[in-house]
């Protein structure tokens, strides 16, 4: 068994590594990657691996770090006080869908078991969607709803969505119309 580094090695054969199980994720998934799996990748040995990371989750950690950013810059898009609210907001939620599919279905579950236990991304996503509400109400948007229990409820349905569709490997041009269609009638319920 391989000892331990407390001195990490940063460099550019750290980000190859990183590379490596970002586009082994895309094709056999986040659960059958292997420290072995990269070595061989990479034709490195595992002295070069574990003089940068101190086993694999180190590595995932990062690839879904990584891909938790990608996604949330699909919900701070640009947002046109101007235009159509509820529209926009149904077009910037679904992104969060279109987004995890492009991620590939293969590093979801690993993503959703992360998010599952990440206090500091369900934080940042409810203050995201309470900053819409509040927004929302603001313009005149929305009824006079409680904005914290109104994003965890948006929360879970946009996560059990998005896991269920995933689960079931639905097509993602069908999983995103489906999810704009029910979405829009949960909006529907909270209009002014």
């Amino acid at each position: 068994m391989e000892e331990k580094n407390t001195s990490l090695i940063k460099d550019e054969m750290s980000e190859r590594i990183i590379a490596a199980a970002e586009e082994l994720v895309l094709t056999v998934g986040a659960e059958k990657i292997t420290v072995r799996r990269i070595l061989q990748k990479l034709s490195i040995t595992n002295r070069v691996f574990y003089n940068r990371f101190h086993n694999i989750n180190d590595v995932l950690n990062t690839v879904y770090e990584n891909t938790v950013l990608k996604i949330r810059e699909s919900i701070t898009a640009k947002f046109d006080p101007k235009g159509d609210f509820f529209s926009q907001v149904i077009d910037i939620v679904a992104g969060t869908l279109i987004m995890s599919y492009e991620v590939k279905m293969n590093f979801n579950t690993y993503v959703f078991e992360n998010d599952s236990v990440s206090q500091d991304n369900y934080q940042w996503w409810k203050e995201q969607i309470i900053n819409l509400i509040e927004f929302g109400k603001k313009q005149g948007h929305l009824k006079n709803i409680d904005s914290e229990a109104m994003a965890y409820a948006v929360w879970c349905f946009i996560r059990g969505y998005n896991a269920d569709a995933l689960g079931r490997k639905l097509p993602r041009d069908e999983a995103v119309r489906n999810f704009k269609y029910s979405f829009g009638i949960l909006l529907d319920g909270m209009r002014a």
